[in-house]
């Protein structure tokens, strides 16, 4: 018995995909007969068709995968869909470097560690990507010998 019209004015009528269309076998006969969609709609509200309900997807494996995450696994070569750049932008990386030297160029100067012309001097060698890091600016202000004194004051008043 070929229902395939019935099948997907059925699916129209209860706004469901032709698959979640279900038929009592008792009343096939009814169903076969029915052409139009207000059959169907009668034969739906008869309860001789009606809609089948959604299977869902479980979301066991979607926990599972995203506690590995958190604890830092999956994230190997074969995971990796972007380039370095798209995953981590340099622009991105760029800002958050020159921040923390900034910043601590500037709390060097209001300690009064740093006078006006160095702080001038180191903060256009931090915009120029002189240094690699916060700590890079430290190293070099203890070789140039600007910090050098400084801890030495720091140790007489303790």
């Amino acid at each position: 018995m070929r229902l395939h019209s019935q099948r997907r004015l059925a699916a129209q009528v209860l706004n469901v995909g032709e698959n979640r269309v279900w038929f009592d076998n008792d009343r096939l006969e009814e169903i076969k007969e029915a052409i139009t969609k207000s059959d169907i709609s009668k034969l739906v509200k008869d309860l001789a068709i009606q809609a089948r309900p959604e299977t869902n997807i479980s979301g066991y494996r979607r926990r599972k995968k995203y506690m590995q995450k958190r604890k830092g696994r999956q994230q190997g070569p074969g995971s990796r869909k972007g380039t370095f750049n798209s995953r981590l932008p340099s622009k991105k990386m760029w800002m958050a470097k020159i921040r923390l030297q900034r910043s601590l160029i500037k709390k060097l100067r209001d300690k009064k560690i740093l006078d006006h012309k160095t702080y001038r001097d180191i903060y256009m060698k931090s915009k120029g990507g002189f240094f690699r890091s916060r700590r890079h600016v430290l190293l070099y202000l203890e070789e140039t010998g600007i910090f050098k004194d400084k801890k030495a004051h720091k140790k007489e008043k303790k």
